[in-house]
């Protein structure tokens, strides 16, 4: 028997049909979006509408799984981010640096 559930942040579901548990990260009202996340660490981003076609039950989260580590993941995707920003301040640099050498030739 299936219900219809609200998306909830830090709920965990299972989807009765596909036999795949997941748990919310976050919902967005305004876009009407629900993200959400895998036990295998896969994100997904899906609409309300499609929310509500799937047949969920409320379940636990899976055993071995962490709430540390889903951070130190999301932790690390950040660093990551950072990193690439560095990535680009140095190619900025770069660029400089040919022009200046050009000025000298």
């Amino acid at each position: 028997m299936s219900r219809d559930y609200e998306p909830a942040a830090g709920q965990w579901y299972q989807n009765v049909e596909e036999e795949e548990s997941f748990r919310v990260l976050s919902v967005d009202e305004d876009s009407e979006l629900v993200e959400i996340e895998y036990v295998d660490g896969d994100i997904e981003e899906i609409d309300i509408e499609a929310w509500h076609e799937m047949d969920l039950e409320k379940t636990i989260a899976p055993e071995g799984w962490s709430e540390s580590e889903a951070e130190e993941d999301e932790e690390e995707d950040e660093d990551e981010e950072d990193e690439d920003d560095d990535w680009d301040e140095d190619e900025d640099d770069d660029e400089d640096w040919d022009e200046d050498e050009d000025e000298d030739e």
